[in-house]
């Protein structure tokens, strides 16, 4: 084989494969460890071409890795290279094949020039860029929810499927010093559109607008688009279009207004400039409302031409995965209701909404995806009678059988089987469910993160970890992403990187507020007076359960089995959560009374246990073994996640 050239140089451009570096007109370009690998890849050898696929084996090691991941490295290679996606001369898309690295024609007496050296063996792992999402109040847990693990993913059903919308009260100045990030040039954001009609009730037809839209525009090659979570971050925001689009990271800004009065629907669209807030395109439209998809396919083909950006492939065009196969405008109504109770975390009534919809349109896949990430959700946390949740549950397993049935090739679908495999404790089938679905929708962030937990709670941390930092890209102000995150790096030892995180997040919260999981980086650095000032800002029965686990490090070992006794006493801090009792266990190091309050946690309360390293501690221990059999868990020992002696030795270590 050939080696590669330590480096290349033509026009202004250095590309030094030995340095890891790219220099444009002299200038140093960023780029991350693994969009400098692709372009090492194809800048490696001039005139190859590789498949989107082959690209993705040979850089990340294994093709489940999101093919979104993909497109958004090479924009950031195409403005690193000040290349022109529709007049390219370097980097070329060979649409429904890959891609092509040529090297340009050398002016008259200049050689392009290489130096040979060896190919490294294994390129470096990225290190996480921390994003700035904003987030909820630590303390603002809906009543009457179980509590999940501690070291485990909060209040994981509620956001599988849905994508909360957790608002900021302002986000943080940008860190002084620091570098401005790069702005792709053909990247925006689709802020919520206003809702101009009188009913406030009709404010489910203007979101739901907005999001088709950015569904929509989620399809084209080279065009970052902003998730729906972070883009409705800004409602009513007083916020000028170059905040706005600096801090969601976009260059353009599609907004406007919705009037929906009867058989009519007004619309009012505008594309501005986010740096100076100017108009490339504007429209006004007045339609009759059963013509409403051929309206919404209009304005995307007016944004898209403005924007001069292409489809991924010819077949994409035809594909709105959102709408009713059969054109029926009320289906559509119906599921567009479903998904403002479905965002606005009601999921009784978003199931009643999806429901109607599935009977106008017996056919309505997402509509079926979306009834069954309801109803497992009811079923698993909301504390239903046995016999109820388990027709719930009945319910949920037959609308994701129904939604494959009719869409087998529809993301939602396999992510909505997902869930109800793995809150069963089918973890192999929730595993192969939730990476089809991530293969069929990379850059759905429903997906990535309802997979990332799942994922997680398989004991699949570095998978779950990748799906996490994709969805970062998307979208940049979720606090939940954030949190989960920093949850598993913790959970893999990376606590410096996980605070980081976390002191961003508490940035952006409310005034007195702080993140449960800065109390865990405190337990695994052994700071006993740190992580009790976090569990003291908890709500109750939480807090004195939080205080109880934080003692177990305290010196003062009469406290610790005084808190530990108040909240044995508490009858209603043991009955809201058995496992947090057995994780102070665990954490003194009582593995058979740890064992014994196990054995009367509810089975909800397992579903993160492969991801905690508390209870981890007992990871080989015959009785926890014994007991994930029963539950219908793998063994511990096939989890990634650390526990919490070796993630003290490994931030020993680092230190």
């Amino acid at each position: 084989m050939q080696p590669a050239p330590a480096s290349l140089a033509f026009d202004d451009v250095l590309i030094d494969f030995a340095g890891r570096r790219l220099v444009r007109g002299g200038v140093g370009q960023p780029l991350e460890p693994k969009a400098f690998d692709v372009l090492a890849l194809l800048a490696g050898s001039p005139g190859q071409v590789f498949t989107r696929d082959g690209i993705l084996d040979a850089v990340w090691g294994h093709r489940h890795v999101t093919p979104g991941v993909l497109n958004r490295v090479m924009t950031l290679l195409r403005q690193a290279l000040g290349e022109d996606a529709h007049h390219p001369r370097l980097l070329h898309t060979l649409h429904g094949v890959g891609y092509r690295f040529d090297l340009p024609e050398p002016a008259p007496g200049v050689a392009t020039e290489a130096v040979q050296a060896p190919v490294p063996e294994t390129p470096p792992e990225p290190q996480p860029v921390p994003a700035q999402p904003p987030m909820r109040h630590a303390d603002d847990r809906p009543p009457g929810l179980p509590r999940l693990a501690l070291w485990s993913l909060p209040l994981l059903a509620l956001l599988a499927f849905a994508g909360w919308k957790w608002w900021p009260h302002a986000l943080p100045p940008a860190t002084a010093g620091a570098p401005a990030a790069t702005v792709p040039e053909r990247s925006i954001a689709v802020l919520p559109l206003v809702n101009a009609s009188n009913d406030p009730e009709q404010q489910f037809f203007s979101d739901g607008l907005s999001e088709n839209l950015i569904d929509t525009l989620s399809r084209f090659e080279e065009l970052k688009v902003i998730g729906r979570i972070s883009a409705f971050r800004f409602r009513g925001s007083k916020d000028d279009s170059a905040t706005i689009g600096r801090k969601l990271g976009v260059s353009y800004l599609l907004g406007g207004s919705v009037q929906r009065a009867g058989d009519m629907v007004r619309i009012n669209a505008s594309l501005t400039k986010a740096t100076d807030g100017s108009t490339l395109w504007s429209e006004h439209y007045d339609r009759p409302y059963k013509d409403l998809f051929a309206l919404q396919d209009e304005i995307t083909s007016a944004v898209t031409g403005a924007l001069r950006v292409e489809l991924l492939s010819p077949g994409e065009a035809a594909k709105h995965d959102d709408r009713p196969p059969s054109g029926n405008i009320d289906a559509y109504d119906a599921y567009l209701q479903g998904l403002k109770h479905w965002h606005d975390e009601d999921f009784r009534k978003a199931a009643e909404y999806m429901t109607r919809a599935v009977e106008i349109d017996p056919d309505y896949a997402m509509a079926w995806a979306h009834l069954s990430g309801s109803w497992s959700t009811v079923a698993t946390f909301f504390n239903e009678p046995p016999a109820v949740a388990r027709e719930h549950m009945r319910l949920a397993r037959l609308a994701a059988d129904k939604a494959l049935q009719l869409a087998p090739d529809l993301g939602a679908s396999h992510a909505a089987r997902a869930y109800v495999r793995f809150y069963g404790f089918d973890h192999q089938g929730a595993l192969a469910e939730c990476r089809r679905a991530v293969r069929l929708a990379p850059d759905d962030g429903t997906v990535l993160n309802g997979c990332g937990y799942t994922l997680a709670g398989i004991g699949k941390l570095g998978e779950a970890i990748r799906l996490r930092e994709h969805l970062l890209s998307i979208e940049p102000l979720y606090t939940v992403n954030n949190f989960e995150y920093a949850q598993l790096l913790m959970a893999t030892g990376q606590l410096d990187e996980a605070q980081k995180y976390l002191r961003i997040a508490e940035g952006l919260s409310q005034p007195g507020s702080s993140p449960i999981q800065l109390m865990h980086v405190a337990i695994a650095r052994g700071d006993a007076k740190a992580a009790q000032d976090v569990a003291r800002k908890q709500a109750s029965p939480w807090r004195e359960l939080d205080l109880a686990i934080a003692a177990q490090i305290s010196p003062d070992r009469a406290a610790a089995d005084a808190s530990l006794a108040q909240v044995l006493a508490d009858g209603i801090a043991t009955k809201a959560s058995p496992y947090s009792v057995a994780q102070a266990y665990a954490l003194r190091g009582d593995y058979d009374s740890t064992m014994q309050w196990l054995e009367r946690a509810p089975p909800h309360e397992f579903l993160f246990m492969l991801a905690d390293p508390l209870v981890l501690r007992l990871r080989d221990d015959p009785r926890l073994i014994a007991l994930c059999r029963k539950i219908g868990l793998p063994p511990p020992a096939t989890s990634e996640a650390l526990s919490l002696d070796q993630i003290r030795a490994a931030d020993g270590a680092a230190r």
